[in-house]
């Protein structure tokens, strides 16, 4: 078989992570770019060896020659052209989150099951080799039933503005940026319990608190602070069917001393820490013991993570494996995700059939 042909649609900054993931894969040929930015699409094709450049993606799914594409464009687009690349016939690497809306996330798992094409979610934490570590000693029964779970993700001063801060655009805030990775790298290793109920707060009470000065921070290409309409910061109760339950909070800003991100899992025989540090909690000979894996990265390597999670959507593509991430996991987590919305909007806890 010759070399999987790939196009990128969407040219923006974590078009980056794809372009040369897909670059440095030997059984890839990139083969086009897409972006309403044209320039923009051309400057990527160019710096990364792709052939073709197209200004709007339908063209770029009608090219016969083109085997799989990468949607790296803002989330409201993401179910429309997943659908339409899965009519073309197009295998589909999808970035987080799934899409904006649970109906929106079943059209795009009816469509899969309609085509027999693959659409893998961009749930790249679970590509991590410190996450396939862990699952090991997890499949392995060493950290017994997982009951508890709690994950962070604070940024004191961090609001992307853009189409970050555009609810339109992204669908929500930092819980649907940075709180989709935290609530799913949980819900993997718990082994993906249905849900029972959702309690959920969002505040939107700083901002994106342009007038600080002196501290630095990702801005989106669009920076605009007079433009933000999603939520500062959210925080929610999982409660799954099976007893376990997950509390995870979440903010683009807050009056907190410091950036965290933690990551901790809780079992009857042990425990994990995923964040800040790779970290396995056990029991020998009644002495507790905090074991550190000698691994050379204890955080999430991002760099490592994206070229396992393209590499590994290769081999899907190839018919080489499974993806560790189908739609049916994007749409569940969708279902949290706007659990957690609705929740903070009725100011009620929300249970599911």
């Amino acid at each position: 078989m010759g070399k999987l042909k790939i196009g990128v649609i969407g040219a923006g900054s974590i078009s980056d992570m794809h372009l040369q993931s897909y670059q440095s894969n030997e059984r890839v040929e990139l083969y086009a770019v897409c972006d309403k930015n044209t320039e923009r699409a051309e400057e990527k094709a160019n710096k990364y060896g792709a052939a073709r450049v197209y200004g709007d993606y339908l063209s770029l799914l009608a090219d016969q020659d083109i085997d799989a594409v990468s949607i790296c464009t803002w989330n409201h687009s993401h179910a429309e052209i997943a659908i339409a690349a899965l009519k073309a016939g197009k295998h589909v690497l999808v970035e987080k989150p799934l899409s904006t809306t649970v109906a929106e996330a079943k059209q795009m798992e009816e469509t899969v099951k309609q085509t027999g094409k693959i659409l893998q979610v961009g749930f790249v934490r679970r590509y991590a080799s410190n996450t396939a570590i862990l699952k090991n000693f997890i499949d392995a029964d060493e950290i017994g039933e997982i009951y508890y779970a709690k994950a962070s993700c604070i940024r004191r001063l961090g609001n992307p503005g853009g189409w970050f801060s555009d609810i339109e655009r992204s669908g929500g805030g930092p819980l649907i940026d940075l709180g989709v990775h935290m609530i799913d790298i949980c819900w993997y290793l718990m082994g993906k319990p249905r849900v029972k109920s959702i309690s959920g707060n969002t505040y939107t009470k700083l901002g994106n608190r342009s007038n600080i000065n002196n501290l630095s921070f990702y801005k989106a290409a669009d920076y605009n602070p007079e433009i933000n309409t999603v939520e500062d910061m959210a925080n929610a109760l999982i409660r799954f069917e099976n007893g376990a339950s997950l509390m995870v909070d979440v903010s683009f800003t807050l009056h907190a001393k410091q950036n965290e991100i933690s990551v901790k899992l809780y079992g009857e025989k042990g425990g994990l820490e995923v964040e800040p540090e790779l970290s396995i909690i056990t029991e020998k000979h009644n002495t507790i013991l905090n074991m550190t894996p000698q691994v050379d990265s204890l955080t999430f390597d991002f760099e490592q993570g994206f070229q396992n999670e393209i590499n590994h959507f290769v081999l899907v593509c190839l018919g080489e494996t499974e993806t560790l991430s189908p739609v049916e996991d994007g749409l569940e987590m969708m279902k949290i995700l706007c659990g957690i919305y609705e929740s903070s909007e009725k100011g009620m806890e929300i249970s599911f059939d």
